[in-house]
């Protein structure tokens, strides 16, 4: 048959045949007939079974609802395993310190316990039998206890007031003054002065304390005497220090009379020097190459700090005789030297650093232990003696960061490049020899007595030690605490044998030693230089600071209570 009929459409399943609609006719579309092989049209579920093709072919899709889908899915894999990111790592597993200087570290702290163990043992085979130990201490603990803040021990006071009111003001004016030059926190001046004039018969004496000045008031029956001076103009020497404080054990006893004290003690401050100039200057040298070594100095670095160190000194000497209005010039004039010297070097192609040559010559210079007691202070709640120590640091600090960067700016050296250190050709062991040539230099330069060399050398090794050991543990800044609360019983206990300094003779170089005035130095430089990383370099030093004050604090808590328990009479710092 070859003939279709008009009215008849073809099937639409037919392939290979052409439909022509009529204009007039609206064609229907196609609906495709659904086979097995169709996608669904819901989206597919997490793939949580695997399916065979053959399953696939046969088996009739069954909708599922989306709500359900989740909970017969099991969690992917990638999810179980939870990575919870660290910002600060742990300060072992970061920590830069090599193995042989842990080691050493350890085996100093371990030498010290030992020997305090030993002679806490003679101790108490000299004590009486039937003897407690707080028996043992009573009578030194009321006079020379250091650590003791609160008033636990009171003193035994005479039934008869003192006629010589007079002698005693004199005394304890004279004793106040020279404790202040010593650097003696507030509260230890204070404590002294109380005890002292409580023994000579005035129990309610009122004493102000200031960095600058000292009230002392004595009321009597029918009229009061009072005194005011001005102190701390004078910085005394290692020697003069222990002179000081040894008369004042002694008055707090009650075995000097105040018109012997009262000379004694301006003999120990108008004393000369122990040592001739060139050996302080020699000490100085030796100064400057141990804190080189220390802070990580390579050879050449050394060599010009001990150069730089000697001419400092020089002028130290020479200018000792100046007016103190004038010290701020010459704390500037010599940051001014030191800093365009090693400026100088390090544009001639030398392979000079600049941090550890700059710090080194000016470590005189670097309020350190000012900054420290300032701290003390304000831990106390001595505010106004904090303050005023905390000013006068800062004082200290920009004084050098003024004459660094004025050398900076006539050399051509920014003064960012100030944290650039060499690394330590020694090795581990550079710091420790470092440590024993800086101890020996502050002997000889701030003229302390030569039977303490092995006595400050051991408290500068236990507190370069627990530094090496809290850097490992807990970082810088709480390394810092870690030293100072290990040093200082070492000093108190020091101070208890015939040869030992006060203790305060023996942890002043370790404020030395742990120097949170370099940081300050570089921070307030870093400052006046804009860059933008100074203030957390200030924060830093601050934060030293502290810590050091508190590990202080905490280990004459620490010095203190051994010595009740064993019956040691430790002696103040």
């Amino acid at each position: 048959m070859t003939g279709v009929g008009a009215g008849v459409s073809p099937d639409p399943g037919t392939t290979g045949v052409e439909v022509s609609p009529d204009p007039g006719e609206t064609l229907l579309q196609p609906t495709p007939t659904p086979t097995t092989t169709d996608a669904p049209t819901t989206p597919a579920p997490a793939p949580t079974e695997a399916v065979t093709p053959a399953e696939s072919a046969t088996a009739e899709p069954v909708p599922t609802a989306p709500e359900e889908s989740p909970s017969q899915a099991p969690a992917p894999t990638e999810t179980v395993v939870v990575e919870v990111p660290w910002t600060v790592d742990p300060a072992v597993t970061s920590s830069t310190i090599p193995l042989g200087a842990i080691i050493t570290a350890l085996v100093v702290l371990v030498l010290a316990a030992t020997a305090l163990a030993v002679l806490f043992r003679r101790n108490r085979r000299l004590r009486p039998a039937g003897v407690p130990a707080s028996a043992a201490l009573e009578a030194a603990a009321t006079t020379t206890e250091i650590g003791v803040l609160d008033d636990a021990h009171a003193v035994a006071l005479p039934t008869e007031p003192s006629v010589d009111t007079v002698a005693t003001v004199r005394f304890l004016m004279v004793l106040g003054e020279a404790m202040i030059d010593s650097s003696a926190p507030v509260v230890q001046v204070t404590r002294t002065l109380e005890r002292v004039a409580a023994i000579n018969g005035a129990p309610d004496v009122e004493i102000i304390a200031l960095p600058t000045a000292l009230l002392v008031s004595v009321p009597g029956r029918t009229s009061m005497q009072t005194a005011a001076s001005s102190a701390g103009w004078r910085q005394l020497r290692l020697h003069q220090v222990q002179d000081v404080l040894g008369v004042a054990d002694e008055a707090e006893s009650g075995s000097l009379d105040p018109d012997d004290g009262a000379a004694r003690i301006e003999t120990a401050v108008s004393a000369p020097p122990l040592y001739s100039g060139g050996v302080r200057i020699l000490g100085y040298v030796g100064v400057c190459a141990g804190l080189a070594m220390i802070l990580g100095g390579s050879l050449v670095d050394v060599l010009v700090a001990s150069v730089l160190g000697a001419a400092i000194a020089g002028l130290q000497v020479a200018a000792a005789r100046l007016p103190a209005a004038y010290q701020a010039l010459v704390v500037l004039s010599c940051a001014f030297v030191v800093a365009a010297a090693v400026f100088l070097l390090s544009r001639t192609g030398i392979d000079v650093g600049t941090l550890v040559p700059l710090v080194a010559p000016l470590v005189t210079f670097l309020p350190g232990a000012l900054l420290t007691t300032a701290a003390i202070d304000l831990a106390t709640r001595q505010m106004i003696a904090g303050a005023a120590r905390l000013a006068a640091g800062t004082m200290q600090l920009v004084l050098l960061a003024l004459g660094i960067t004025g050398a900076a700016a006539l050399v051509g050296v920014p003064a960012s490049e100030l944290g650039s250190a060499a690394s330590q050709p020694l090795g581990w062991a550079g710091p420790w020899l470092g440590v024993l040539v800086f101890g020996t230099g502050v002997v000889f330069h701030h003229c302390a007595r030569r039977s303490a060399l092995p006595w400050i050398l051991l408290v500068l090794v236990v507190a370069y030690a627990g530094q090496v050991v809290g850097g490992l543990f807990f970082g810088g800044v709480f390394s810092a605490f870690i030293g100072a609360a290990l040093m200082t019983p070492v000093a108190m206990f020091a101070a208890t044998r015939p040869t030992g300094p006060p203790a305060l003779v023996g942890f002043l170089p370790g404020f030395w030693l742990l120097v949170p005035g370099a940081l300050g130095l570089v921070g307030v430089t870093s400052i006046l230089g804009e860059d933008a990383q100074a203030l957390n370099t200030v924060v830093t030093a601050g934060t030293t600071m502290v810590a050091i004050s508190l590990g202080v604090l905490a280990g004459i808590a620490l010095g203190s209570a051994v010595g009740r328990r064993v019956g040691l009479a430790v002696t103040r710092f």
